[in-house]
């Protein structure tokens, strides 16, 4: 087959595009990555075509031939291939360039798409469309469950066939595969049912341990593979096609939770399955899980988990392991997922309650207990001796009152002989002066307020009628005391002996002092009251309020939107740093994987050809044999 030929208009007609002049590189991956199908089903493509498809575009893109032309994904008018092709181009907007999902989907909101259906064999009654697709990849990417960097599309291929085992990963801790299954074990244990109950078996023990080391290749491959995966248990839900102490001497747990294929799991089962899973799973654990063919039953197990755990919705997690491992959740299962999704969202409400409460509960115990300290052995005694014999005591009677250590009465003796500070409005005005000093070296330190980048509050004015009465200012209402300026001031226009009040400044012809404080960058501020009364004769006038630079002493203040000053955007600063450090870290990694691996995924070019995809390795499936229900 030709490569597609590059042009730089087309055969007749206008061209749709602005800029015609411009060169298009027309490429197709329909004839090299097709769906494998079991009945009906037709898509998604796996994970392994997506992973392919990812380094193709991008080898593509960074092609040195191709840096003037545009690339055009072009496909043929069938409805199933046309809705793969928009996914695969969706998912590498969502992996590669790390958009977000209704991002990577805007380009193609307004076209149609055939919506993905499962692989029974009945008519479809449930869609699965681009949307669910994508929304299921990056909620798994979101909670780790699907990371590129670490797929190995070799391994992917080679067991997810029937001869090799017939198993994928669905996420870092669930294998989803195929019933195993022992012919000879199997064959023995109808001959078992057909014999009487007392007549003696046929095989010997020892001919049965010889025919266990004869099990088949795939089942050999599935013992030997899980153990060196770390799987802890194995979850059966179809009939027994093999030997449970086949895992059980190889240290894997094994449990029962059949029902039947084609139907859905009862509440019971599907709680089982939660919680032995999320025990083993939490102790650094994995779980294998089977049913006959690995898909219906094993796949609605599974989506119950994702829900439970990750909050995914019943379609996102559809057609998420739908893409790890295609025809997952057949038939009436789909519905039954999306009936049941809210009821296990709230399973997943209730049992974080619970947890909290059992860490509240014990955090409790272990903190807040007191200890009672022990009784005066005196005490006890002599009320012991002075009870008479013939007078029954009760219990609470027995126990004299606990005393106190003789250190917290002290300390609860020293606490009272300390006079509570007076307050502004209850203590009387005398007392409230404060006490002259010749101490005029600290006056400018008590004087200096912290620069808190607000202004004082102001005082409110008080009416003529009122001035008999001792006026109280924005500074005296606080609960400290009054500054020594202050007090000065007082003293200067005042007789000895008289108290500091508006009466007597105004009798005596002097303004009353100046109680305005001074903040550390030197300004000044005037209240309301200050402003409202002239300045003395003799006085310097203050300096006018004028923008200063802010001052370099740190507000206490929460700052709470990122403000401008240096001191308050280091930290951010830094935080957008080591982000933006991760974000080319990610960035990096993500390159990373499509440049190591793209030699064994696209097979380079040459002067006559481009770079092309390498042959897919078909897949045979045995879900051919499973008994689905429609």
């Amino acid at each position: 087959m030709d490569p597609p030929r590059i042009r730089g208009a087309p055969r007749s007609g206008p061209s749709v595009s602005p800029d015609g002049p411009s060169k298009y590189y027309y490429f197709t991956i329909d004839d090299q990555l097709v769906y494998m199908s079991f009945f009906q089903d037709w898509g998604p493509l796996n994970i392994a075509m997506v992973y392919k498809a990812c380094i193709y575009i991008h080898s593509l893109l960074i092609d040195e031939e191709l840096t003037s032309s545009r690339l055009v994904l072009y496909t043929s008018d069938d409805p199933q291939r046309k809705a793969n092709a928009a996914l695969l181009m969706a998912l590498f907007a969502l992996i590669v360039q790390q958009r977000a999902p209704w991002d990577a989907f805007q380009p193609i909101a307004e076209l149609e798409f055939m919506p993905f259906r499962d692989a029974g064999r009945g008519r479809s009654d449930f869609n699965l469309n681009i949307q669910d697709c994508l929304w299921g990849v990056f909620k798994a990417m979101q909670n780790g469950l699907c990371d590129l960097n670490e797929f190995d599309v070799n391994e992917y291929e080679y067991y997810e066939k029937v001869e090799n085992g017939d198993w994928n990963w669905i996420t870092p801790h669930f294998i989803a595969f195929a019933s195993p299954m022992d012919p000879v074990w199997v064959k023995a244990q109808k001959e078992k049912q057909q014999q009487a109950p007392a007549s003696p078996a046929k095989s010997s023990p020892a001919k049965s341990l010889a025919l266990q080391r004869k099990l088949p290749t795939p089942f050999q491959n599935c013992l030997e593979y899980f153990e060196q995966r770390n799987i802890k248990l194995v979850v059966r839900l179809n009939n027994e096609l093999y030997d449970r102490n086949t895992f059980l001497e190889r240290g894997i747990d094994h449990l029962e939770l059949y029902f039947d294929d084609g139907t859905n799991p009862t509440d019971e089962i599907v709680r089982r399955f939660i919680d032995v899973s999320d025990e083993i799973i939490q102790a650094g654990g994995s779980v294998a899980v089977h049913c006959k063919a690995g898909l219906g039953r094993t796949g609605t197990l599974i989506g119950a988990y994702l829900i439970w755990k990750y909050g995914f919705t019943a379609s996102e997690a559809i057609a998420f392991m739908r893409i790890v491992r295609p025809g997952c959740v057949v038939g009436p299962q789909q519905q039954f997922m999306y009936s049941k999704q809210l009821e296990w969202a709230k399973w997943a409400a209730v049992d974080e309650i619970r947890r909290h409460q059992v860490a509240t509960a014990l955090t409790a115990t272990k903190i807040l207990a007191p200890a009672t300290p022990p009784a005066d052995t005196e005490v006890e005694n002599v009320a012991m001796d002075t009870t008479p014999p013939n007078v029954i005591m009760s219990t609470s009677q027995l126990i004299p009152p606990v005393t106190p250590s003789k250190h917290v009465a002290a300390a609860s003796a020293k606490a009272k002989s300390i006079a509570p500070p007076g307050q502004p409005r209850k203590t009387p005005n005398a007392k409230r002066l404060a006490s002259d000093s010749s101490d005029d070296e600290d006056e400018e330190e008590d004087d200096t307020l912290p620069a808190l980048g607000i202004p004082p509050p102001r005082a409110k004015l008080r009416s003529p009628a009122k001035s008999n009465i001792s006026r109280v200012t924005a500074s005296e209402q606080r609960p400290t005391r009054v500054t020594r300026s202050t007090a000065a001031g007082a003293a200067a226009s005042r007789k000895p002996g008289t108290a500091l009040s508006a009466v007597s400044s105004k009798a005596n012809g002097q303004a009353p002092p100046n109680k305005i404080p001074r903040l550390a960058n030197g300004t000044t501020v005037r209240t309301a009251a200050a402003a409202s009364r002239l300045p003395p004769p003799n006085a310097v006038p203050a300096p006018r309020r004028t923008h200063r630079a802010p001052s370099p002493i740190a507000s206490r203040l929460p700052t709470l939107v990122p403000s401008k000053r240096p001191h308050h955007n280091s930290v951010s600063s830094l935080g957008e740093v080591v982000a933006a450090k991760k974000v080319a870290q990610a960035a990096t990694a993500t390159n990373e994987w499509m440049k190591s691996n793209a030699s064994a995924v696209v097979k380079p070019g040459n002067k006559s050809e481009r770079p092309g995809l390498r042959s897919v390795r078909r897949r045979r499936s045995s879900f051919s044999a499973a008994d689905v229900v429609a």
